[in-house]
């Protein structure tokens, strides 16, 4: 059952604390404190860049702070730090968000988005409580269709039913986050929202909506205006007609990384366009390496160069830019995401980024065909040991999944400086170089100086680890 107004769980389900966020040189929230509470729905107003988004996707836990912080309750009832201008986070509590770029991939089908909407705040799609959802907003007959396939009103009920299920759909109090739900939306889509609102707050659920939208006002409780950093606080009129809301699901492990994993290994499947992006420049690369080849007196290069051709397809699958990172960019899908997992996001991107498959396949196909097969009988060895590059070769596209999804994050100033760590991983390159040329001159050797082939490999992981950890621990910008 639902939480009753008698039962309820009462007291503030978020507090911010001297919480100051800048944009730029610009301060756009200054030392602001502020209560959300079991059972009201608060809205945010005030003039376009006043500071609405940056107030709601602040308290999400989305945006870093410059000073102050912001505590959420658990479900263990105990406020907890979500984040903290000293770069602290903690796993936020299950939470409802619409952002108001929607935060959806367009590769998801509706069910897909809706179950993950859920999955990640620890509950389960069942029927028939999802066909029915789906038919009281409009989209039980788009359930199957991808989002990018939906006309914008119908992507915006999507987002907004995504961001109330988790609470409506919850038997203990949740927090929702709305970014103007009502933008997009028809008269109809409106009022549902508004009905679900204030049903939300009968049940005990605390809301924050920025919005411009007077209807959307008026069912809120409290109003709170945004201007020069502050809030000016007024009572609101909780206009509006509760709905009914379906009954709870019953509650699951909340499972974020794993849902992340899932949702990013079914995109790639579904349209792998990782794959496509990375494999086709590195047969390319292959091609001219053949070429290249062909027109040398290999009797009198030295092993140096036909190593780095033989690792150089593997390298370039390695250091492209993965699609996960336009995935993530679209719609501020890896916004939504961010704020439903908190710290530890970008070490799971990095991994989902990183082209782990390709390295190996394409190091052997570009030995096959550079190397002289006369020459397979003497470099029989080398075939057995070829293995070790490519796999250090994974190690330095984690490295360089972690740069490029960190520039997609940073301001657009620091993205140029950023970007330029990409060329540190030449370094491990080299070294991985090094190491294939004295195993094609001496054989394989598992000597422990510098220059030895298995040291080199170790030096090489070492480099791409530390500039992963760089990448994925720098604070956010």
């Amino acid at each position: 059952m639902h939480l009753t107004p008698g039962l309820m769980a009462t007291g503030p389900m978020l507090q911010t604390s001297g919480m100051s966020v800048e944009r730029g040189d610009r301060t756009v929230l200054n030392a602001v404190d502020f209560e959300l509470s079991v059972g009201e729905v608060v809205a945010l107003t005030g003039e376009n860049g006043s500071g609405k988004t940056t107030m709601l996707e602040a308290c999400a836990g989305i945006l870093p702070l410059s000073e102050g912080a912001v505590n959420r309750k658990s479900d263990s009832g105990k406020m907890q730090v979500v984040r903290d201008y000293e770069g602290r986070r903690n796993r936020p509590p299950p939470t409802g968000l619409t952002l108001q770029r929607d935060g959806i991939c367009g590769e998801e089908t509706v069910e897909e988005r809706f179950e993950v909407a859920l999955r990640v705040t620890g509950r389960e799609l069942s029927e028939p409580t999802t066909s029915d959802i789906l038919r009281d907003w409009g989209l039980e007959h788009r359930r199957a269709d991808r989002v990018a396939q939906l006309s914008g009103g119908q992507r915006r009920r999507l987002a907004v039913l995504c961001g109330l299920a988790p609470a409506a759909l919850s038997a203990e109090s949740r927090v929702v986050f709305l970014d103007e739900p009502s933008e997009g939306l028809d008269r109809a889509g409106k009022g549902l929202l508004i009905g679900w609102l204030r049903a939300l707050a009968e049940h005990g659920h605390a809301v924050m909506v920025a919005t411009h939208d007077q209807a959307v006002i008026d069912c809120c409780d409290r109003e709170m205006e945004v201007t020069n950093g502050a809030l000016n606080e007024s009572n609101g009129n909780s206009e509006g007609t509760p709905s009914d809301l379906p009954s709870p699901l019953p509650s699951t492990e909340q499972s974020t990384h794993r849902a992340l994993i899932r949702w990013a290994i079914k995109m790639e499947t579904r349209n792998p366009l990782d794959t496509i992006g990375r494999a086709a420049p590195a047969l390319v690369a292959l091609l001219l390496s053949y070429a290249l080849m062909g027109g040398i007196d290999m009797t009198h290069v030295g092993n140096d160069l036909v190593a780095a051709l033989v690792l150089a397809p593997a390298f370039i699958t390695a250091i492209i830019s993965p699609a996960l990172a336009s995935r993530l960019a679209e719609e501020r899908c890896g916004a939504w995401w961010n704020a439903m997992i908190g710290p530890g996001v970008r070490q799971t991107y990095s991994f989902l980024g990183a082209s782990i498959v390709l390295p190996l396949p394409i190091t052997y196909l570009a030995w096959v065909v550079l190397i002289d097969p006369a020459d397979f009988v003497h470099h029989s060895e080398i075939t057995r040991w070829l293995w070790l590059p490519a796999v250090i070769m994974i190690d330095i596209a984690a490295a360089a999944a972690a740069l490029h999804l960190l520039v997609a994050d940073l301001r657009r100033a620091s993205a140029v400086t950023a970007s330029l760590l990409l060329l540190v991983l030449v370094w491990p390159f080299l070294q991985l170089t090094d190491a294939l040329s004295l195993m094609m001159t001496d054989g394989m050797s598992f000597g422990v100086n510098l220059g030895d082939p298995l040291i080199s490999c170790l030096i090489a992981s070492v480099i791409s680890v530390v500039v992963w950890a760089v990448a994925v621990l720098l604070p956010d910008a």
